[in-house]
């Protein structure tokens, strides 16, 4: 297992508020998480610091000395969500120049060849492989994902509507923190890459699958991602973490 990340300001915004760890372990297992925050001032990069921190430290608290089968990862998983929610509920609670933070979530908690992927928000995950290709494997939970989903608006569509960076849920909106689990059984040269939308609104899907497969020097794989989403406007921050079987 190998795996690389990079998070940019992009050309744009002033300050990054995307966050993103990665975290190997000698027997195989892996935690990787990335956090595109949101919030004024400097809230939304101090939400996603939080969020990845909590998220990361509950795993390492967690996952030591257990039986890492698919259903202990998924409720790993959904616990480091539930711990990263409320440290951000409770840093907001505490300070008021915090109030209504938030941030999006996408991770990747693996031992082996069982990975859980587990998204909140519209920061994605991506199956990348040479049989099949640029997969997304999460849905984004925002106004304009639900409108696909309905019938109302098509991808094309999607990507240029006034409200496509509405989000529906996020860390630090309520206690629920309702995220999705997806479960994957991965194989050697498969590829997962978590990305802030700063990414996938700036490149396209087949970019990303070139990039990743034919581009070059693996360790090199997120620096370029980000280059050309710089190139195509960098409108918002981005971020980046690739983790290759």
């Amino acid at each position: 297992m190998r795996a690389w990340g990079k998070t940019d300001a992009g050309r744009v915004r002033g300050e990054n508020q995307d966050t993103y760890f990665v975290e190997l372990e000698p027997d195989g297992f892996t935690a990787c998480v990335v956090c595109d925050g949101m919030g004024g001032a400097a809230a939304g990069a101090v939400a996603s610091r939080i969020a990845a921190s909590a998220f990361i430290e509950e795993i390492r608290q967690r996952a030591p000395g257990e039986h890492r089968d698919a259903e202990f990862l998924k409720e790993l998983s959904k616990e480091a969500v539930l711990a990263a929610n409320r440290e951000v509920c409770r840093s907001a609670e505490e300070n008021p120049d915090y109030n209504g933070m938030g941030t999006t979530l996408v991770a990747a908690v693996g031992s082996g060849s069982d990975f859980v992927i587990t998204n909140i928000g519209d920061s994605r995950a991506y199956l990348i492989s040479e049989a099949e290709g640029c997969v997304r494997l999460t849905r984004d939970h925002s106004l304009v994902e639900d409108m696909m989903m309905q019938g109302d608006l098509t991808r094309e569509q999607a990507k240029t509507h006034p409200s496509k960076n509405l989000i529906t849920r996020a860390i630090g909106a309520d206690d629920a923190a309702e995220c999705d689990v997806y479960y994957r059984k991965m194989s050697p040269g498969e590829h997962i890459l978590l990305c802030s939308d700063g990414l996938t609104n700036m490149v396209e899907e087949q970019e990303i699958l070139y990039e990743v497969l034919h581009g070059g020097d693996k360790e090199l794989v997120c620096e370029r991602l980000v280059a050309l989403a710089n190139e195509h406007g960098g409108r918002d921050n981005i971020t980046a973490v690739l983790l290759e079987i």
